[in-house]
């Protein structure tokens, strides 16, 4: 028997800002939703919805105490994140040595995108 897909992916989860929040709050320590809705300027029924769908990426862990649920952060999904933008960090190191080179840059350089500031005095009249 098969894992069924989840519901959303890490990439859908993270989207939204509210949930990024819940996965930083998250991620020191275990808290049952009445806590988590604290934090929130929303209902716990809301938060409650963003939850389910950290949960349905395999973002967020549950597990009843009592007659609580409490969550907690499950990390691992977020390798698949981290080894999407890996490939598309080479394009930003690029960019960044480039211009590390042109900031530190003695010598004029021809091919740098703008050319040199000039600052001219605007006269007064009195």
């Amino acid at each position: 028997m098969t894992a069924s897909l989840p519901k959303h992916d890490v990439f859908q989860a993270i989207a939204d800002p509210t949930r990024r929040q819940l996965l930083e709050l998250l991620s020191d320590q275990e808290m049952p939703v009445t806590v988590i809705s604290g934090h929130f300027p929303m209902s716990r029924t809301a938060v409650s919805k963003h939850l389910r769908i950290l949960a349905d990426a395999g973002l967020v862990k549950d597990r009843k105490v009592g007659r609580e649920t409490r969550y907690r952060l499950d990390p691992e999904p977020l390798l698949e994140l981290k080894r999407w933008l890996a490939y598309y960090e080479r394009y930003w190191e690029n960019k960044l040595s480039v211009l590390k080179h042109l900031v530190e840059s003695d010598e004029p350089n021809s091919a740098a995108p703008f050319p040199p500031l000039t600052v001219i005095e605007r006269k007064t009249t009195e």
